[in-house]
């Protein structure tokens, strides 16, 4: 459907007088269809399709469960609301358990008969996106666990793969959870070495008194404790890599040694003076400014030479903010929440707008935090993290809650923006409505012109708990 095409609702009702209301109601905004029966709506299904199918429940012959049926067969995106009497609504109740969207009880209000179809609408569109969201997953670029379809992911993995052919010291940079360690491991995958052992290492983690023995190894009796002699993890990782991640953390003098053996391509273990040749290709990684830490004497000089013999930085999660879909679909498919069928897109919109200071290790922490406690099928803004900024209007008590940054708005297409806009106001209004009121939904409901029943609804669609204004006087 092009941005110019009318939405198409098709609605089934067996009296002629009702179709007709359901049109004037939605003409304006839609392209209606009629069915007079059930069997009619399911012909017009099998070559026409739809957005939003209004169907009544009773009706002779095909009622409305198998036009539901009929619909979730044919066209699984196509969302139904029920139409029924109130004496019926347990009826319409077990519809949305089989999928209908909602129910609209008679007598209805015109309004909410065009909130509730809106709504559906979106619904259905939330569900395309995420789709095309998971078929977009499934063919992006992924170098080894390197997820990103950016300009400057595809950059990065086009370097990685230059450099892993060639068998050469690579220093890794950037900041904190940008994923050096899988950068590291894809080196060594696309490399000769890559049938060879790949070892890894934090040098921040090592106690100091440790770090020499831990990477070159020690004889027994070397110093107390060492009751047998042990090989270090240059001489596990011969043939293969050694990747020293932060390798700015270690102390002065362990630099000297390594820095002599990786010249000599030998290390002496620590209580020996005999040299055990080695032959490991060494990726190191650091998140500090290695020339900077050279300038202030913490890191010395010919060894920072000798690292730097390629550099490769990872970009920041915030410079390839396009990425960021992506990598929360991969991570919510490892979340073990397969009834989750992705992010509404107010969600993603602040996934995207949120600057991710711990880059893609916070987004994964994210993700896996949203998808524990949301109810489904999509994960809201409610859902994530309160430090990603999103607060309720109720809590935030201002007209700014939930609103997106203006350098994030202008990146989004204008239907996204405008139904970002119409969430977040009608937020703000049910909330103020709610405190006018003290939660009383009946008063509430009279002032805003709609059913209580219908009232209802939107506070739950909403996230707006009238619980929460109720006065204690």
């Amino acid at each position: 459907m092009s941005a110019l095409e009318k939405p198409c609702v098709l609605v089934v009702d067996d009296k002629e007088n009702m179709r007709k209301l359901f049109a004037r109601i939605l003409g304006d905004a839609y392209s209606v269809a009629e069915a007079a029966d059930g069997t009619q709506a399911l012909e017009l299904l099998a070559g026409r399709e739809f957005d939003v199918v209004v169907t009544d429940i009773q009706m002779p012959g095909a009622d409305g469960f198998a036009v539901l049926r009929g619909v979730k067969q044919r066209a699984p995106d196509t969302q139904v609301v029920l139409v029924t009497a109130y004496a019926s609504i347990p009826k319409a109740v077990e519809a949305i358990k089989e999928g209908a969207y909602d129910y609209l009880s008679k007598p209805f209000d015109p309004d909410e008969v065009a909130l509730i179809v809106a709504r559906a609408l979106e619904q259905r569109r939330r569900g395309k996106e995420a789709a095309g969201l998971k078929a977009r997953l499934a063919t992006a670029p992924d170098l080894h666990g390197l997820l990103g379809a950016s300009a400057a992911m595809r950059s990065l993995h086009a370097m990685l793969s230059q450099v892993a052919a060639r068998d050469l010291t690579v220093l890794l940079t950037g900041e904190t959870g940008t994923g050096k360690e899988l950068a590291a491991r894809a080196v060594h995958a696309e490399s000769p070495r890559k049938a060879k052992p790949f070892v890894a290492v934090n040098c921040g983690a090592l106690p100091a008194e440790l770090v020499e023995s831990e990477l070159f190894g020690h004889a027994k009796g070397a110093f107390t404790g060492a009751t047998m002699a042990k090989a270090g993890l240059f001489e596990e990782a011969h043939g293969g890599t050694l990747f020293l991640d932060e390798i700015g953390d270690l102390p002065l003098p362990v630099q000297v040694k390594l820095n002599r053996a990786l010249q000599e391509k030998e290390v002496r273990r620590v209580g020996t003076t005999a040299p055990v040749k080695v032959d490991a290709r060494v990726v190191t990684a650091t998140h500090r400014d290695l020339s900077a830490e050279v300038a202030a004497g913490r890191f010395r000089e010919d060894l920072y030479y000798r690292l730097n013999v390629v550099t490769v930085r990872l970009p920041a999660l915030r410079e390839r903010r396009e990425d960021i879909p992506l990598l929360a679909m991969h991570f919510l498919a490892r979340s073990g929440r397969s009834e989750l069928e992705g992010f509404a897109p107010e969600a993603l919109r602040a996934l995207t707008a949120y600057a991710w200071p711990g880059n893609v290790r916070q987004l994964e922490n994210a993700v896996a935090r949203a998808a524990a406690v949301a109810q489904g099928p999509l994960i809201g803004v409610d859902d994530l993290p309160p430090e990603l900024g999103v607060v309720r209007a109720a809590e935030a008590g201002g007209a700014q809650a939930g609103r997106i940054p203006a350098e994030a708005l202008a990146k989004l297409p204008y239907r996204e923006a405008v139904d970002g806009a119409r969430d977040a106001v009608s937020r703000d209004y049910l909330s103020a409505l709610m405190q006018e009121f003290g939660g009383n939904v009946t008063h509430a409901a009279e002032r805003a012109g709609m059913e209580r029943e219908s009232l209802h609804r939107l506070l739950k669609r909403y996230g707006v708990r009238s619980d929460d204004f109720k006065r204690t006087e």
